[in-house]
């Protein structure tokens, strides 16, 4: 298996394929980047030559921010919104949606499973 920033890259996917496995490379970026590194997107990623990994590699350094200081960029952007206590830190802080997404229903995957609260006691109850 080829490796590029540290992460291991799949042998029998075309390389245009195999490179959206590094964070932060999307179809775009990995189409551009076989471009400028002069590499075949169709080629299978084991066939890639030590050259052309090497330049690949040397381009993602220089021209795009992915994997761990990718990483780090977005955490270091959570934790500011976090400190200046703005509304998104606040959802942030609390674990909730973010981006103006309704909460009374549909934020699960946020807010984490059912918390059940006990139901208030009938009429019939209090007899």
């Amino acid at each position: 298996m080829p490796r590029l920033m540290g992460v291991d890259i799949p042998n029998d996917r075309p390389a245009v394929i195999s490179l959206q496995y590094l964070y932060g490379v999307g179809p775009k970026v990995a189409r551009e980047l076989c471009h400028k590194a002069g590499v075949d997107p169709h080629v299978k990623a084991r066939e890639l030559g030590e050259d052309e990994l090497a330049r690949m590699a040397a381009l993602l350094d220089k021209d795009y921010v992915v994997e761990g200081q990718l990483r780090r960029q977005v955490a270091q952007n959570i934790a500011r919104l976090r400190d200046i206590s703005c509304y998104r830190g606040i959802r942030h802080r609390r674990g909730l949606p973010v981006r103006g997404q309704r909460t009374r229903t549909n934020a699960r995957t946020r807010k984490g499973p059912k918390k059940t609260v006990a139901g208030k006691k009938g009429v019939k109850d209090l007899k």
